[in-house]
């Protein structure tokens, strides 16, 4: 009844016939935010120095391969990886989240959550293929990983570097990255519920990313 109830949702969500309704203000310098009286702590304005600029709802698929990352740290999720998990679950319906379970979240400390060693960090990830199939084939609306970026850690030596942030945001997609609990998620039904900060001309946002499945 609850994936019933779920499947409703994204219907009339992707129907028109819901309205989710932004209530948060846009988030820059010309904020305004309250002034307090001098007895207490100030409250700035937002300021914000751009790093680095690239120039909807959907359910989930969860595609487990914690055992392969397990085994193989720089392990790469390939379209035959996809397919194969198609031919069990169905094929990745268009508009949705496609969430890699690696395991990799249960790194609890920085030094192995980041894993870099003398050659640079390893870290699993999508191939160049995957992403093209991800982006283009199966239109999802972005990835989701529990690494610290949707790329694999040895992407920087791939051709081209870091493929799938080149492939997905060049195709208008998104990435979510330091994901936890995708164990508790089934390979289908779920829906996942990510808002970023309204930052005026952001490129990137930190998120609460929130996700309702079955019970």
């Amino acid at each position: 009844m609850a994936t019933t109830v779920l499947g409703q949702l994204v219907e009339e969500l992707n129907a028109g016939r819901l309205r989710v309704v932004d209530l948060t203000q846009p988030l820059g310098p010309a904020t305004p935010v309250i002034d307090v009286p001098p007895i207490f702590a100030a409250s700035p304005g937002v300021t914000i120095e751009t790093l680095s600029k690239y120039d909807e709802k959907g359910p989930a698929c969860v595609i487990d391969v914690t055992n392969d990352v397990d085994a193989n740290p720089d392990f790469l999720l390939t379209p035959e990886r996809i397919e194969a998990w198609e031919q069990e679950h169905g094929r990745i319906p268009g508009g949705a989240w496609v969430l890699l379970r690696s395991g990799w979240s249960r790194r609890s400390d920085p030094a192995s959550f980041f894993n870099v060693a003398a050659d640079g960090p390893h870290s699993p990830g999508p191939d160049a293929r995957a992403s093209q199939l991800l982006a283009h084939d199966r239109d999802v609306l972005g990835i989701g990983v529990e690494t610290v970026g949707t790329d694999a850690g040895r992407a920087g030596t791939f051709d081209p570097p870091f493929p799938n942030h080149t492939i997905m945001h060049g195709a208008g997609k998104f990435g979510l990255a330091s994901l936890c609990n995708l164990d508790q998620l089934p390979p289908t039904g779920a829906v996942v519920i990510a808002a970023p900060l309204k930052i005026v001309e952001g490129s990137g946002s930190p998120l609460r990313v929130l996700a309702i499945t079955p019970a």
